[in-house]
């Protein structure tokens, strides 16, 4: 782990390639928390692809035109997220059809893991 912050909002764990996040229970996730992303894009990934991997263990809500603007991030190549709840499943495809890259729902971080090693690899290939 490069770094790791305490938001009010969230937990962020920034990685060689990817972050991790653990929003904080009865939230809701906003836009304007896109910000961050972006700062950290520029500052720990600049020209570097990287994944946003959301481990979703809390209970909170997501404005889901947030994935909009996380799709504008040019070297984020992909979205994982994390969970075994039903309800994150229906979550996650409303989440796809407005995420421009690839997303997908994991139940382990380890899963999702071995998916953002192939999907950089794979962007790496493209390029």
């Amino acid at each position: 782990m490069i770094a790791s912050f305490d938001f009010s909002f969230c937990k962020v764990e920034i990685h060689k390639d990817y972050i991790l996040t653990v929003m904080t229970e009865g939230i809701t996730v906003l836009p304007k928390y896109n910000n961050l992303l972006v700062m950290a894009a520029d500052q720990y990934y600049k020209n570097k692809p990287f994944v946003y991997i959301s481990n979703r263990v809390n209970s909170y809500s997501v404005d889901p035109s947030i994935h909009i603007e996380m799709s504008k991030i040019p070297n984020l190549v992909g979205f994982a997220v994390i969970s075994d709840n039903p309800i994150q499943k229906m979550q996650t495809e409303l989440e796809q059809s407005l995420f421009t890259k690839e997303l997908r729902l994991f139940n382990t971080i380890k899963a999702a893991i071995v998916w953002k090693n192939e999907i950089i690899k794979k962007h790496f290939l493209q390029h």
